[in-house]
């Protein structure tokens, strides 16, 4: 593997650790001014001066090089929260709902995620492979370097299978890393709508074993939410998952406390995401419980809510913050994390500094890999985004622009604007 040396940077901005930051250890940024970076082998090798750099390592006269042209480098970002393996679309519905039409009204018509089960159950495997490359392209070219991706368009055993076998593809074949989820929970499809309990016995007695036997996901979730799983449902199928060794995540609280952080904590979740009507109960588990919160404010954006997660008050509770794109068809129809991003600093008042680790450090230990990603240091993987910006708070201050120049991954340019 060929080594990299960045060099000519302004600013390397990035949290530190391999645990989730809390309190005001979120927005604890180490922030180095005229710095290089050296990968070899794929991890990040040295980060300090250039004087320091030759001492320890000669003048590299054989080692590629990539100047940063004065720019700012960043961990690679991680996209927690996805939906990637979808076909069809739901501009219609978008339509309705800008006539005034509800998210949930919609859902209740047959439409939302059943429309979206319709067309991925219809859809190939091969179909699903291309579109999900074409999403990673995406979230590429905008600073992903890592992201979950969750099933849960099938509802049903071999359109779930098909889904996640589509995003173990799609990650071997792309430089993203993919981290897959099964979200079989994710509704009560038509064919189970008169009788539910049948369903959750699907998911639990086959659909969760046959997963977990082929060994496609490393994570299971839920809807839990009024409408669509309860906190006692939810609890029955994680449980399940929990038992044949995949660990939990949560939808939970989007719309109303359904207890779904309560649940989360209870469980020993990796995350408990949305979390836009959690209580003060459920924010106090949550910070006791050491489960991340994983905020997805492109859904509020999306779906015109006007109201966001409470983020201010996660972080003085204790509760470590991610950020996540939510990306798919129906509510959050968006690959940017720099969007997020900028979503974050002005509509949930999180600082500069702590929504970028909530995209790199805190989003890697809701995946479970801060240990490898998430931070610039020396032994982690060399995950790096070069931004077109002299310093970090122009993610936020100039807004409506892509501002990634190149993103490097374990050592090697896979993007260039």
């Amino acid at each position: 593997m060929t080594d990299l040396l960045i060099h000519g940077v302004s600013e390397l901005a990035t949290p530190i650790g391999t645990t989730p930051q809390r309190h005001s250890e979120q927005g604890r940024i180490h922030k180095r001014a005229h710095v290089s970076v050296l990968c070899r082998d794929g991890r990040i090798a040295f980060v300090g001066a250039d004087d320091e750099l030759t001492v320890e390592f000669g003048t590299l006269p054989e080692t590629e090089r990539l100047d940063a042209g004065g720019g700012t480098l960043v961990p690679g970002f991680v996209d927690p929260h996805t939906h990637l393996p979808w076909a069809g679309d739901r501009a219609g519905e978008f339509a309705q709902r800008l006539a005034g039409k509800t998210y949930m009204e919609i859902a209740a018509e047959g439409g939302g995620i059943l429309s979206t089960v319709r067309a991925t159950r219809e859809a190939t495997e091969d179909d699903l492979v291309a579109l999900v490359k074409s999403r990673l392209e995406r979230m590429l070219a905008w600073g992903t370097t890592t992201a979950e991706a969750k099933s849960g368009y099938g509802l049903d055993l071999e359109t779930e299978l098909k889904q996640l076998r589509a995003i173990r593809r799609a990650g071997d074949e792309h430089a993203v890393d993919l981290v897959p989820t099964l979200l079989a929970a994710h509704d009560v499809p038509l064919e189970y709508r008169g009788d539910r309990e049948r369903y959750l016995d699907l998911v639990c007695s086959e659909i969760v074993p046959r997963v977990a036997e082929q060994g496609l996901a490393r994570f299971s979730d839920v809807f839990c939410e009024h409408g669509v799983f309860t906190a006692e449902e939810s609890a029955r199928v994680l449980k399940v998952a929990i038992q044949h060794g995949l660990k939990a995540r949560l939808h939970a609280d989007e719309f109303v406390d359904s207890g779904g952080a309560e649940l989360a904590a209870e469980l020993g979740a990796l995350s408990a995401d949305h979390l836009v009507a959690v209580s003060r109960r459920g924010m106090e588990s949550l910070a006791a419980a050491g489960v991340i919160a994983v905020l997805l404010p492109g859904t509020s954006f999306f779906l015109m809510k006007h109201s966001y997660a409470p983020a201010r008050q996660l972080i003085e509770h204790g509760v470590p913050v991610a950020l996540a794109t939510d990306c798919n068809p129906g509510s959050s129809h968006t690959e940017s994390l720099p969007m997020i991003f900028v979503l974050a600093v002005y509509e949930l008042g999180l600082s500069i500094e702590e929504a970028l680790t909530a995209v790199t450090l805190n989003a890697a230990c809701s995946l479970g890999l801060g240990q490898e990603i998430g931070s610039i240091e020396v032994g982690k993987w060399a995950d790096l985004v070069l931004l077109d910006a002299p310093q970090l708070s122009y993610l936020a201050y100039h807004f409506g622009i892509n501002p990634v120049a190149t993103v490097v991954k374990r050592g090697r340019v896979v993007h260039s604007a």
